[in-house]
């Protein structure tokens, strides 16, 4: 007995070992930033990164001198609108391709996987030329009509769709129920787990965009927070490094609070799957 518990528990202890050891190298970069966002600016210049004078000045002054405020409200307006229209549109897409029989179903959902290989980075030029041609630069549209769908989002939600037992169609066109109530009432709350999964990947892909609204946004009505971040630097306070760190300290929170909402529902989804 003690020869067979002796190689297992050694191997749990190297596998934690390991574990820790890569989690302080994923979490030492943001933690050495959260703990020089408390730091006076000279100390960071002089390097003196174990002084105990800490205090929230750095997020006072970020608060009260920059615009940090209005960014994280753009972000919040651009990140929100774009995760409803991809939950609506992907979550009726994917319907249609599981529910609804038509001619091409097959070539046109393999059409839209086909939009998967192309990198955002070759779509950048024909997207710019058309928003800049129906006059939307500049404005929150600009930020959201491109990211109104998403070929994954479709893919990811189809496939989902696909696991529903079949039974629960026949009973519903035997109550005669409708396509929308079928897809209201027993689609979307079979499936809400995977729904929640789109709709924090979609939140956060908007939260982190960079290259397109540094193309299409150009004053701060309308600048989302990483780009206002890049802004802030090429400003008068770029030598002061801790107000810097401080917004971005600021800046991760409603990541980590959207991470923590959506781990806690993936959890409670497992669970009652399990139960199941």
């Amino acid at each position: 007995m003690d020869l067979v518990t002796k190689p297992k528990l050694s191997r749990r202890i190297w596998d934690y070992a390991l574990l820790t050891i890569l989690a302080v190298i994923v979490l030492a970069p943001f933690l050495i930033g959260l703990w020089t966002s408390f730091l006076p600016t000279m100390q960071i210049a002089q390097g003196n990164f174990l002084s105990t004078k800490v205090s929230f000045q750095n997020y006072i002054d970020a608060f009260t001198q920059t615009p940090i405020l209005r960014y994280l409200g753009n972000s919040l307006v651009i990140s929100t609108a774009t995760m409803i229209a991809q939950l609506i549109f992907c979550s009726m897409s994917a319907y249609a391709f599981v529910f609804l029989k038509f001619k091409g179903r097959k070539f046109l959902f393999g059409l839209f996987l086909a939009t998967m290989m192309l990198p955002f980075e070759a779509e950048i030029i024909p997207n710019f030329q058309t928003v800049k041609a129906m006059g939307l630069l500049n404005s929150y549209s600009v930020m959201v009509i491109p990211f109104l769908t998403s070929a994954f989002g479709v893919f990811m939600l189809r496939q989902s769709f696909m696991q529903m037992p079949i039974e629960l169609k026949e009973a519903a066109d035997i109550e005669g129920l409708g396509h929308f109530q079928f897809y209201w009432k027993m689609v979307l709350p079979y499936n809400r787990i995977p729904l929640m999964t789109l709709g924090a990947y979609s939140f956060l892909g908007a939260w982190n965009q960079y290259l397109w609204p540094m193309l299409t946004t150009f004053s701060n009505d309308f600048r989302p927070v990483q780009n206002g971040l890049r802004q802030l630097q090429s400003e008068e306070t770029f030598n002061d490094w801790g107000m810097i760190q401080a917004t971005a300290a600021i800046v991760v929170i409603p990541t980590l609070i959207v991470l923590f909402i959506g781990q806690h529902y993936f959890k409670s989804g497992v669970n009652e799957g399990a139960v199941k």
